[in-house]
């Protein structure tokens, strides 16, 4: 792969809406040229049989137990609020 040149620096600064100052193009032409060469060896690597995994340990997941931790205050906040009908809040229509 050949390395970025500050025109294709410049093109994906642009498609990403990214501002960088022209001195500064170097620096990324280098640093995402490096990105690329790491990602064009990882594309190398033979994983053939290997089983994709989430996470690179081997462990569960600490979850809390799903409880309910609040009691239900649906009746008060109706209540306070400015506009209700048949148990949903009305808010002004934003879209047209």
């Amino acid at each position: 792969m050949m390395p970025l040149g500050t025109a294709e620096v410049a093109k994906i600064a642009h498609l990403a809406r990214l501002a960088i100052r022209e001195e500064e193009v170097p620096d990324y032409a280098r640093n995402l040229s490096a990105i690329l060469e790491l990602v064009e060896q990882m594309n190398a690597v033979d994983t053939t049989g290997v089983t994709p995994m989430a996470h690179p340990l081997d462990m569960v997941q600490r979850l809390r137990a799903d409880e309910i931790s609040e009691s239900n205050q649906r009746e008060h906040f109706q209540a306070i609020a400015p506009r209700v009908d048949a148990g949903l809040y009305l808010v002004p229509k934003v879209i047209e």
